[in-house]
Order: structure tokens, then sequence, then C-alpha cells
């Protein structure tokens, strides 16, 4: 079993107050906080290594570049990718999405359908739709249930001869809900449609085998991974890869240049236009490095019983409503507290040192079903325990007598 406090003391973020008070960070879906080991790396990187990569026949080039193309293969490692060069390094989840759907907007046809889900992110739903205003194709959506499970009868009736595109999210950022994609990518590929999975929650929490999904496209953050912010990883099938048109042009995307005529570089350069964030990705690897330390199926089981736990504790209080009951979560908890904005309780907490997130969590057609104008989410890592899920309980407690004597 994990040993929590010995985890901790890797993160210095932690050991801080706010407002007087121990900082208690349940944030962890919006973004991580990163171990010593990342934030030394990239100091040390900027200090002693930096240099622009690929193009430099200098030793800190040839350094930087060697470390560069050093975490492109530990991610195909890490996510068990086929190839090193089916791993494109992006600025992070939202432009791994808007890259394909900015290549499927060249590749559909009018009347062509594209299916996303009820529970989207918008970073999932907007440049879909986009790509459909752009081609004339459709957009179809699965329907979830109030437990925020996707309704699968509905799925299969929605797959057809003209579907093309699957685009869903492995776990939903405001419910937590872990949907059973490789279950629902074989459903889309026996249509021949292609499949992305939207993997920015799942990719800190339980492990990723792309081989063994067999989806066609993965994309998530590094950010999210207690990685740098600036920073996203997409994997492609080299055939949908070497199939899509190129997103940006520009230097590194290049294999020619004349006036009459540009020729385009190979994978994975060819969709890595311009000058990379080069200290984010090395940081990347070394929170990699970092994770691989620690066993998934432990990170799972112990982040599973901080959910539990809360949840149980957090249905003790009286006016609270939990938004996302699914049977299979990840460490997410959104709730509602009857006749009080989501945003006076998280502004009480804050003065708590409880620092989580309130409002849409960018998914306004997944409130907009559930009829409230946001959630209270709180959202757990597995440098979190017990006692601050306590701390975290009465202080929403107070939060609640308060706005509701």
């Amino acid at each position: 079993m994990l040993q929590n406090t010995h985890i901790r003391r890797f993160f210095p973020v932690l050991r801080q107050k706010v407002y007087g008070k121990d900082l208690v960070y349940f944030d962890n879906a919006a973004s991580t906080q990163k171990p010593e080991k990342v934030i030394a790396h990239i100091a040390g990187f900027y200090r002693e290594s930096y240099a622009n990569v690929h193009r430099g026949v200098h030793f800190l080039s040839q350094e930087a570049t060697e470390q560069y193309e050093a975490t492109r293969r530990k991610t195909q490692v890490f996510f068990n990718a086929k190839h090193t060069h089916e791993i494109i390094f992006t600025r992070g989840t939202t432009e791994g999405i808007n890259l394909i759907a900015n290549g499927f907007s060249q590749l559909l046809k009018a009347k062509d359908e594209v299916i996303i889900s009820a529970m989207e992110h918008h970073s999932n739903i907007v440049p879909w739709q986009m790509a459909c205003d752009k081609s004339g194709a459709v957009l179809k959506i699965i329907p979830i249930n109030q437990r925020g499970e996707l309704d699968l009868d509905a799925f299969d009736k929605l797959l057809s001869p003209k579907t093309r595109l699957l685009a869903v999210s492995h776990v939903s950022n405001t419910l937590g809900t872990v949907n059973p994609v490789k279950k629902i990518i074989a459903k889309a590929h026996a249509f021949n449609a292609a499949v992305l999975i939207d993997g920015a929650q799942a990719t800190a929490h339980f492990q990723v085998d792309v081989q063994d999904l067999d989806c066609d496209f993965y994309v998530t953050s590094a950010h999210k991974m207690y990685g740098p912010t600036g920073v996203g990883v997409l994997y492609g099938k080299e055939l949908w890869l070497n199939r899509l048109p190129v997103y940006q042009g520009g230097g590194e995307m290049i294999r020619a240049v004349t006036f009459e005529k540009t020729t385009y570089a190979g994978l994975p350069f060819k969709f890595e236009a311009g000058t990379p964030n080069i200290a984010g990705v090395t940081g990347f690897g070394a929170a990699l490095d970092f994770l691989s330390e620690f066993p998934f199926d432990e990170i799972a089981a112990y982040e599973n019983e901080l959910l539990q736990y809360a949840t149980e504790q957090i249905r003790q209080i009286p006016g609270i409503e939990c938004i996302g009951t699914a049977a299979d979560k990840a460490s997410v908890l959104s709730f509602v507290v009857k006749n009080t904005h989501p945003a006076d309780i998280g502004m009480i907490l804050d003065k708590q040192g409880i620092a989580l997130r309130t409002g849409a969590h960018c998914t306004q057609p997944l409130m907009a079903f559930y009829k409230i104008p946001g959630t209270i989410r709180a959202s757990f890592a597995f440098y979190n325990n017990f006692k601050e899920i306590d701390s975290f309980i009465q202080a929403l407690q107070k939060a609640v007598k308060m706005l509701n004597p």
C-alpha cells in the first residue's frame, strides 16, 4: 500500500499555510501539484542544458535534443504505443483534440456523422462543432442517465455506416465517471469509425495502454500528471497520423521548401511546427519518471479509498446532493448545497485553507442536463490524505451553517 506521508514529502507546495491554515489542495482535476524532482529538473535544464533542439550541431543542442527525444521514448513506453513516432507533443489536451478535429474537417463530407457524449469538456465539444460546420457533417450526442453514466443502448442506435469518428472522455472531469472506453471503441470500430479518447482525467490515476484499448487517438496533458503546463501528448496510430493533413506550417515540420512547393517531414515532426516547449517536455519526462516509481494499481486503490470516505462523510451533511454517482468513478466528488450558489461555498472554504473548484467546469451542457448553475468539486490525488478530508468536511459543515442558518 502507498505510504502517503512519504509521497507528500516530494511536493513542497503542500507544506505551506493559506490564511493561517494548512493548505488542503483538492483541485487536482484542474491541475496537479509538482514534485521537487520535476521542479529541479526544469530549473537545472535552464541552468545547464538549454538550447534549441533537432537543428544544432553544437554540444548543448545535441544534449537538449537527446533529453527531448528521450521523453518521447518514455512516453511511448508509458502508454505502450507501438512506435515512438506515434507520440506527438502538443501544448495540451485541447491542442491535441483541435489538431485531430482540424484534420477531420478536411476528411469529412456532408452528412457524415461525428459522435461525442453529453458529459464532454468544452475542449471535446467545440472543435467537433467547428469541424462539422466546416465539412457539413452532423454531430450526434450520446445521452447519459441521472447517475452520470453513458446510455450505451442509445449509443448503439447512434452508430451507423455514416459514423466517421467517435470522440469521448475516458473520465469525466465533472462527474468522475470512468467510461467503458474499450467496449465503445470496439463498437465504433465495427462501423469502421475512428476513435479519439480524451484522457486528461485518466492518465494520473490508472494505467493507460493504448494498444490494449485499440483507440486511434489518445490525448492528455502533462500538468494533470504532476508535470508542467504547456505540454500535451497526442498518441495516434501511424496509419491515421499519416493520413491526416498537417495542422500548422513553419520550421521543423518541413522536408524541403521552395517558393514553388513545400514537402513535409515525416512523423512525428509533421505535426510539431516551430520551436517546442523544450524545458516543459523534458520536465514531463521527469514527471513520468516520478509516476513510474509507484504502482498504478496502488494509486487507484488508495484514491478510491479517499473518494469513498469523502463521499460517505459528505452525505451525512443535510442539504447536500452528490452530482455523478456512477458505479465506476475516479477520484472526483461533485456536489451541490441546497439553496446555495457553489461559488459562495468555495469562497468560505478557501478562507479555511481548502482549495477546490466551483462552477460549470467547462461542461455547460452537463450543467443544463442536471438543471444546476454549477457544482462544488473536490478532486483527489495520491498525495492527499484522510486528515485533509476531515478538515474539508469540518469546513464544509461550517460553510453550510453560515449560508443556511
